[in-house]
């Protein structure tokens, strides 16, 4: 269903979001010498690069272009062994499912064992303040399940899961090497910094404002201040700045919350190109 729902999406969210200004995804290229991402209209996935091995983070849309934009930051989808998944919005996992060109089909996947439900059909995602449900995923990789708190390795690449409900019930992020914190749809970064991610998408947000704050602390009591990769507003290695507004939700609908620097349509994906690739690491916010 992954193709089916990716084109839902395209079509439809965007006129539901556009005008907004809720997304302002990054474009393709590097962040820094060992992460980089693609845009795939509204969403990044990323790269995390150390030695001779690169991992993946989400999975992104059944998105046509994803082996082109790859190509551009000379990434090989054959070489990608591993992804963690944040969770399995079709946005996250597209790339994976088993209607999808099939480019990571050998590819290992690493999926929250409370996330997992989903996929077993134990329960349905719903969104939209629970008035639409999304499709079933199905996923044929092989699928590694993770517990909340637990570390794990990849080579020498080091991963701390730390599980955050609300947006979806299991929702993970990891923490890579104690430097990079893959946060997935946990957090939504606007021009004064980091919300609760968008109020209309999630499961429970009293539940996703909660625990926003535990990761927060969490962090705090490991010591670390890593740089902040987010699925749809980009990235901030301001710690103060990342939780600065913790306990509010990015409201499209009610309250408004947004960010005036973002596209009217963030599914234009015109500035994405190449040579923008290839200009020189993609600046952060709240810098």
């Amino acid at each position: 269903m992954s193709k089916k729902a990716t084109e839902f999406q395209k079509k439809e969210m965007s006129k539901l979001y556009r005008g907004k200004e809720i997304f302002k995804p990054l474009n393709t290229g590097w962040i820094d010498g060992s992460v980089a991402c693609v845009r795939e209209w509204v969403a990044n996935i990323f790269f995390y690069r150390k030695g001779d091995t690169t991992i993946m983070i989400d999975a992104g849309y059944n998105y046509d272009r994803l082996e082109e934009k790859m190509g551009w930051l000379g990434i090989d989808p054959k070489s990608i062994q591993h992804i963690l998944i944040t969770h399995l919005d079709t946005d996250h996992v597209g790339a994976a499912e088993a209607d999808s060109p099939g480019l990571f089909k050998k590819a290992k996947l690493y999926i929250g064992e409370t996330e997992h439900r989903y996929l077993t059909g134990e329960v349905r995602r719903k969104v939209i303040y629970h008035l639409y449900r999304l499709p079933k995923v199905n996923i044929q990789n092989e699928i590694q399940l993770l517990k909340a708190g637990e570390t794990l390795s990849i080579g020498d690449i080091q991963i701390r899961c730390f599980l955050v409900p609300g947006h979806s019930w299991g929702h993970m992020v990891y923490l890579i090497d104690d430097k990079y914190l893959f946060t997935g749809d946990t957090l939504w970064l606007g021009a004064d910094g980091g919300y609760s991610f968008i109020s209309s998408l999630a499961e429970d947000n009293k539940l996703a404002v909660k625990s926003l704050a535990a990761l927060e602390e969490g962090l705090k009591r490991l010591g670390v201040r890593p740089m902040f990769l987010t699925g749809h507003t980009g990235w901030t290695d301001n710690f103060d700045f990342a939780f600065a507004h913790r306990d509010q939700l990015c409201s499209p609908f009610r309250k408004r919350v947004y960010d005036p620097s973002a596209p009217y349509d963030a599914y234009d994906e015109s500035e994405d190109t190449e040579e923008n690739a290839k200009a020189g690491f993609i600046a952060g916010v709240g810098r």
